[in-house]
């Protein structure tokens, strides 16, 4: 890489430009495992602390955090805190904002959430669905934003991005997964009708968020998971007919503000790329190396001009199982890859997992 040392927001701004960088951007995500060793390594209890050390160079602020999240029976008086919601119902289990209940699960390898309720499954017909306690946008309140950005932020030193949360994951979320995909060949009206209460709420909230601070986001974020570790989890044709016509809503919302978008889309998601591309798609993440057809090279061949690519590094093999140096070659030989050119942010291909030593975490940002 080449250029004088540039701040961290322009890092960014200019790999998503497609411009040779000092170095690529580099971001961070991972489960709590991940972060309770961080933390005992670097003697913290500062998330912060941590980005800081392995000098990432971007930030997010998501509509889930507690900071925005006030439903109606939440006391005024409640604390707020930049952190995800959570609605008890006893000490292992909350709803998340939707109404789904998730419960904290433990195996041998970590603790984790695990949807135990969904309150949709039952459901026979739209009116069924319209009987069910949808959450309003008045359940947001985002007269903090601007407040709790400059504490993510501050100076905007960092390229932040506004988390805006799903639209099939939240509605198999409240569905249940094998139904929901039921619903999609059998059903469509009542699959159309979840993801359109859901995508209504995003488009609410993304409109308030960019009158409160849309001159402090620099880019908005949405997920998805349509694909498997071999497969689509639909047809293509499936997902034509009822699942772009919402994203498209969502996408053209978010350029409408002449921000840029980026699409978390696990697994091997190669044949939406170009529909992805068409709808307005800047940034594909996570780039899951692993997944059936998506070859780093090939993807960067074909796509690599019209598209910034963010992860890439795999966390199913080698951060699990490799070797620090093993770890060292394979950032090496990505970023020689994907960041040609520019276009890339290095990351790990979704949240590092609870199996991954710290020292291959460390190695993955050149500190182990």
């Amino acid at each position: 890489m080449s250029g004088p040392t540039l701040t961290h927001r322009e890092r960014v701004e200019r790999a998503l430009a497609h411009e040779t960088t000092d170095r690529p951007p580099r971001d961070f995500a991972a489960e709590p495992d991940v972060w309770r060793r961080l933390r005992a390594h670097y003697r913290t209890d500062s998330h912060e602390e941590i980005l800081r050390a392995f000098d990432t160079d971007c930030r997010i602020v998501s509509y889930d955090w507690e900071a925005f999240f006030r439903p109606p029976d939440t006391p005024a008086d409640a604390p707020r805190a930049h952190r995800a919601w959570k609605r008890p119902l006893a000490s292992d289990s909350y709803l998340d904002p939707w109404g789904a209940r998730r419960t904290i699960t433990v195996n041998e390898y970590s603790t984790y959430e695990e949807l135990s309720d969904y309150p949709l499954a039952g459901a026979e017909s739209v009116e069924d669905l319209a009987r069910y306690a949808w959450p309003s946008p008045d359940w947001w309140d985002f007269s903090q934003l601007r407040a709790v950005i400059e504490r993510v932020n501050p100076n905007r030193e960092y390229h932040l991005r506004w988390r805006c949360g799903s639209i099939f994951e939240t509605a198999w979320s409240l569905r249940g997964f094998d139904r929901m995909l039921l619903d999609l060949v059998v059903a469509p009206d009542i699959a159309g009708y979840i993801m359109d209460r859901i995508l209504e709420i995003h488009l609410e909230n993304l409109a308030r968020v960019m009158a409160a601070a849309g001159d402090l986001i620099d880019m908005v974020y949405t997920y998805d998971d349509v694909a498997s570790q071999q497969a689509l989890l639909m047809s293509a044709d499936m997902w034509g007919q009822l699942i772009r016509p919402r994203q498209e809503r969502l996408f053209a919302a978010a350029k409408g503000y002449g921000k840029p978008l980026m699409l978390h889309c696990c697994g091997a998601v190669a044949p939406l790329i170009d529909e992805l591309i068409d709808l307005g798609l800047d940034v594909l993440n996570p780039v899951q190396p692993l997944a059936a057809g998506m070859d780093l090279e090939r993807l960067k061949e074909r796509y690599g001009d019209r598209l910034t690519f963010h992860g890439g590094i795999d966390i199913q093999e080698l951060l699990p199982r490799g070797t620090p140096k093993q770890v060292r070659r394979e950032v090496e030989r990505v970023t020689g890859i994907l960041g040609r050119d520019g276009g890339y942010i290095l990351a790990p291909a979704h949240h590092v997992q609870a199996d991954t030593p710290v020292e291959n975490v460390l190695a993955l940002y050149g500190l182990s």
